[in-house]
């Protein structure tokens, strides 16, 4: 058994509290590589924003559970070198689809988890998600759940239609499953293609997709259903429009790639909305970088020469989300 607390990260508890207080959001960037890792750590501690490194069962699988334990405690210290006296890092399993899972996952460092029981029958979900609580509050491990579904495609993620969260059912499940914090679908999705073109309408000077607007009428009903209880967005990239129009203009197929629109999410981030999950960008922002040093220097083969300018390109991303979209900065001195 391995606990976060000696590896120098922290739950998020008090760090939700303070921010559903403050009126922003937590970053919570996913990472699956050593340089998106050495990006977030970058970004957050030279803003002094809480983050949270968010970790899918694939890239759990991909990076290997032990590694990841170490590159934890690694992304710590590292904060410090970076002049962050007290770094304020969680480490947390995004999508957690068992009870197996979520325990191997504590005992190995995790400082927060996440079951997604949001496919399974009501009634299911609350026992599931239940049966995770009780596991992890005894390390003094955080636990997200989910109600409601979002479509789109994010790793082992995938639903082809979106339910919205009914806020009748939100006490109710809060209540018998003790959960932290609820990850709820209010219009965000998965994925570089968050909507379908039929779904959106299309700006006549530019011709881009223009998305459907969120629906924050459930929001403020969620809200008043649970009063201060943290809310989680997931699938909330932007899809910033230059990573796609470069890529796609040197070797990349991204047709009609959307997100959501970063004003939306800045509106979200002052409501009860203290988690927002950020993981496409990221990998949008590392492919253009890692095109453009092979468009341009087609004879390079050095990894540090096409991954050091993406990792630098991702640290600017990192920034301007936790500076002008979420307002986090300077809420971890």
């Amino acid at each position: 058994m391995v606990s976060y607390k000696e590896l120098g990260l922290v739950n998020t508890r008090a760090m939700f509290a303070k921010a559903v207080k403050g009126g922003y959001a937590i970053p919570a960037f996913n990472f699956n590589n050593m340089e998106q890792l050495q990006a977030i750590v970058q970004a957050a501690a030279e803003t002094k924003s809480p983050v949270i490194l968010q970790i899918s069962k694939g890239a759990r699988n991909y990076a290997n559970q032990t590694l990841l334990r170490y590159m934890a405690e690694g992304a710590v210290q590292y904060a410090k070198e970076l002049g962050w006296r007290r770094p304020q890092i969680v480490l947390h399993l995004d999508h957690g689809d068992s009870y197996e899972l979520c325990k191997s996952c504590i005992q190995m460092g995790f400082s927060s988890v996440m079951i997604d029981g949001s496919s399974l029958p009501y009634d299911e979900n609350v026992a599931l998600t239940k049966k995770v609580v009780r596991y992890a509050h005894r390390y003094d491990v955080t636990v997200e759940a989910e109600l409601g579904v979002l479509a789109g495609v994010e790793d082992e993620v995938s639903a082809e239609e979106s339910h919205y969260t009914k806020p009748e059912e939100v006490i109710d499940f809060v209540t018998k499953t003790g959960c932290d914090s609820l990850a709820i679908s209010i219009g965000t999705s998965h994925g570089a293609y968050k909507f379908k073109p039929e779904q959106c309408t299309r700006d006549p000077k530019t011709g881009k997709l223009v998305p459907p607007p969120l629906a924050f009428d459930v929001l403020k009903q969620i809200e008043k259903k649970l009063p201060g209880f943290p809310i989680v967005l997931h699938g909330s990239s932007s899809v910033p429009q230059e990573y796609v129009d470069y890529i796609n203009a040197h070797g990349g197929k991204l047709p009609d790639a959307v997100g959501i629109p970063e004003e939306q999410l800045r509106k979200a981030s002052k409501s009860a909305v203290c988690k927002i999950n950020i993981d496409s960008d990221s990998r949008l922002a590392m492919t253009a970088a890692v095109r453009k040093v092979f468009f341009e220097k087609p004879g390079e083969f050095d990894p540090r020469k096409y991954l050091g300018p993406a990792r630098d390109e991702m640290v600017k991303l990192y920034k301007h989300k936790i500076i002008n979209v979420l307002g986090s900065d300077g809420h971890a001195k």
